[in-house]
């Protein structure tokens, strides 16, 4: 940790070897050819507790050229050799998990308990590609000419460039690194500012797997230098493939750049999802899967809550027993025991949820508790804050909120609550909850979202392809075969067989 001396560390690691603040390239920690540097913060505090590299442009080349060094040796691998280090790395990040989930906390500012959680949730994607990489196969088949026969291989893209947000730093990286590493593609990983020192730690670990040198690599930078980092990535030749995970903003820009050299590229965006409650539904069973849904990591998760449509005979009853809910949740730092919510991650999103209540309030909503910043040891904290009366002309109505705000919005009828919930450019996901068999079938087929939570609020998981429509972006990520087939081709040979009697 080579900013040691300059930082006091507010927390201490079992393992102090996972703790490493350079970029790793090559097997090697790197600082970046302008030697400058940018502080890693933490939410909890605002202060500052370690420093990282600021790559630019000029650091790319040697990146990129180490990964396709080892992408050269590496695509010949067997499987079950790939196999075996996924599944080395899964076990390295289990028993480490008490590290890293501190590490997790003093970055994204999340409890404790939602650490374990991502890690435990994260790992899933280790074993499950662990697995993938074996099952990777191509076909033979006999086509219309009958002295013919075809062939189908499935061959790893090359190197792909993974540029990955701050609110899940471990489960991004081990979804898109281990359905890289399982195809036989090698990767260059751009993490967040302000969570790179987790990505750092798994790129540690990865290497103590047994990967070869330049499997995986990682570039940190600061704010300000990541649209230059980040373009330079999408644009090299040797980089045949993008992963994104971010605003719907950004990842137009990305897929415009990809496009100039038609790119494989895959994006996870915005969500603005809907949640939808009937008379009919659980109340506890909504309750409890959608409260956690809502809350977790302070709101910041894609695939949140963002509207919550709740049907007009058990509306008041839902509210009541939600906002008895909300005011028992502990807000304080991730590492404090008795914290049930943690702060949002950045300063930017303070200023974003008080921008979004106050239009609200003034276009006529209804706050029933919180909208406000909550000054606490200099950290970024933000009242957990329940909404009503919000309408389609409201920006909280029409954009990713990302902090704990939760709007309720009452319907009548199932055709009009649809036509609201889909009334957005977004489609990540949607739920809903309801005991009628026939109506969860309908908003199955008729809600527009790639992922529809039926009476289930969040269902990520390693088995499941992960991935939206519209404006949500597109790709898969995770799954059976979907998720490790976006870092491969399919190559067909076509035979011809003479003497055949």
């Amino acid at each position: 940790m080579g900013s040691a001396q300059k930082y006091e560390l507010p927390f201490k690691l079992n393992n102090p070897k996972l703790l490493h603040n350079l970029s790793f390239v090559h097997g090697e920690w790197k600082k970046s050819k302008s030697g400058k540097m940018f502080e890693v913060v933490d939410p909890g505090t605002g202060k500052a507790w370690t420093e990282c590299p600021t790559n630019d442009a000029s650091d790319v080349d040697d990146a990129v050229q180490s990964s396709h060094k080892c992408f050269e040796g590496y695509r010949k691998i067997s499987p079950r050799q790939r196999a075996q280090m996924l599944f080395k790395w899964d076990s390295l990040i289990r028993e480490n998990r008490e590290d890293i989930a501190t590490i997790l906390v003093y970055e994204t500012g999340k409890p404790r308990a939602e650490a374990y959680g991502e890690i435990d949730y994260s790992t899933g994607f280790t074993w499950w590609f662990a697995g993938e990489a074996e099952r990777i196969q191509g076909s033979v088949f006999t086509p219309a000419l009958p002295d013919r026969r075809v062939f189908t291989i499935k061959q790893p893209l090359g190197v792909a460039a993974a540029l990955v947000p701050w609110n899940f730093p471990i489960a991004m990286i081990l979804r898109k690194a281990g359905a890289a590493l399982a195809a036989g593609c090698t990767m260059i990983v751009k993490p967040s500012p302000e969570t790179p020192i987790t990505v750092l730690t798994l790129a540690y670990l990865a290497d103590k797997a047994g990967f070869p040198k330049g499997a995986l690599n990682v570039l940190t930078t600061d704010l300000d230098k990541t649209p230059e980092l980040s373009e330079a990535l999408s644009r090299h030749d040797l980089v045949k493939k993008v992963s994104f995970t971010g605003s719907t903003r950004v990842g137009k820009l990305v897929a415009k750049i990809c496009s100039d050299n038609l790119k494989k590229v895959t994006l996870e965006l915005g969500g603005n999802c809907p949640v939808l409650i009937f008379d009919d539904a659980n109340i506890d069973q909504a309750m409890g899967q959608i409260f956690a849904l809502k809350y977790r990591h302070a709101g910041q998760a894609c695939i949140t809550a963002n509207r919550i449509y709740v049907q007009s005979g058990i509306f008041e009853k839902f509210l009541e027993r939600w906002n008895a809910e909300t005011k028992k949740i502990v807000v304080g730092h991730g590492a404090e025991k008795e914290t049930t919510m943690g702060p949002v991650t950045t300063a930017r999103g303070i200023e974003k949820a008080l921008a979004l209540v106050e239009d609200a309030k003034k276009k006529g909503a209804k706050v029933h508790m919180g909208g406000n910043k909550v000054s606490k040891n200099g950290g970024y904290f933000f009242e957990p804050t329940v909404i009503t009366g919000v309408t389609a002309d409201m920006d909280i109505a029409k954009e990713e909120i990302f902090a704990p705000v939760c709007t309720f919005l009452k319907f009548e009828t199932e055709e009009e609550v649809v036509k609201a919930a889909n009334d957005t450019s977004m489609g990540l996901a949607s739920y809903c909850f309801t005991k009628n068999v026939d109506r969860l079938w309908r908003l199955f087929e008729n809600l527009e979202a790639g992922m529809i939570g039926l009476n289930t609020g969040n269902s990520s998981a390693a088995e499941s392809p992960f991935g939206g429509i519209k404006q949500s972006g597109y790709g898969k990520e995770s799954g059976k075969d979907v998720a490790v087939a976006e870092y491969l081709i399919t190559k067909t040979g076509t035979f011809t067989l003479e003497e055949q009697a």
